[in-house]
């Protein structure tokens, strides 16, 4: 790649302010704004999900206007054609649950439906989580090793750390796929547990966070 023109030396303060900036520091004044339009634009062409922090340092603002920025953006999202999907500090563009049918026809893909078994183990990650395979097993009464493998195999769930027990077993946990799969744009929305299924859920004594899922 050709290097870029390099432009005339700057004053010493303007040379600070762009280290602090590539630094993740909070602009000083005269900082940049993030528009609505810059945002979505951002967004539309990433390939992968976005840290708030690599927002900011981006449009070099600091992590109060993108948030406010993305607030601004989930509203003017709601009745459209994409979403705005949330999870943890990473955000990123997703068509609109409505449209599911309608796009997976353009593309060809009607989706794999999962098993049995596997919507029950991701049940059990999605409201527990986050939590071990041995976990799991205890909550299904069956061995899941393979059925784990390959919920991981298809990006719905993901290794979230090692819990601090003996062995430091693996913390599973859902993925941004898990939520475009399924409609969701957080976890705040996966559907309440009824009486029986949250008894199932219960574990050593920890209450779970929800209900059993439907395949989308």
């Amino acid at each position: 790649m050709d290097q870029p023109i390099q432009p005339p030396q700057a004053a010493p303060d303007a040379d600070a302010e762009a280290v602090d900036r590539l630094a993740g520091a909070a602009p000083g004044p005269g900082a940049a704004e993030l528009s609505l339009v810059q945002l979505e634009a951002l967004l539309f062409v990433a390939e992968r999900p976005l840290a708030r922090r690599e927002i900011a340092n981006l449009a070099g603002v600091d992590l109060e206007t993108v948030d406010a920025r993305l607030g601004d953006l989930e509203v003017a999202l709601r009745e459209r054609g994409v979403r705005l999907l949330v999870s943890g500090d990473h955000v990123e563009l997703v068509t609109a649950p409505e449209a599911g049918p309608l796009v997976a026809r353009h593309v060809g893909a009607a989706g794999v439906r999962l098993s049995p078994a596997a919507l029950e183990t991701l049940a059990v990650v999605a409201y527990r989580q986050p939590v071990t395979r041995g976990v799991v097993e205890r909550i299904r009464g069956v061995d899941s090793d393979y059925v784990v493998r390959s919920l991981l195999h298809r990006r719905l769930i993901a290794e979230q750390g090692r819990a601090l027990t003996p062995g430091r077993p693996i913390l599973l946990g859902t993925s941004f796929e898990f939520l475009e799969r399924f409609g969701l744009t957080s976890l705040e929305e996966l559907p309440p547990l009824d009486a029986e299924t949250a008894a199932r859920l219960v574990d050593d004594g920890a209450a779970p966070a929800g209900g059993a899922l439907d395949d989308a």
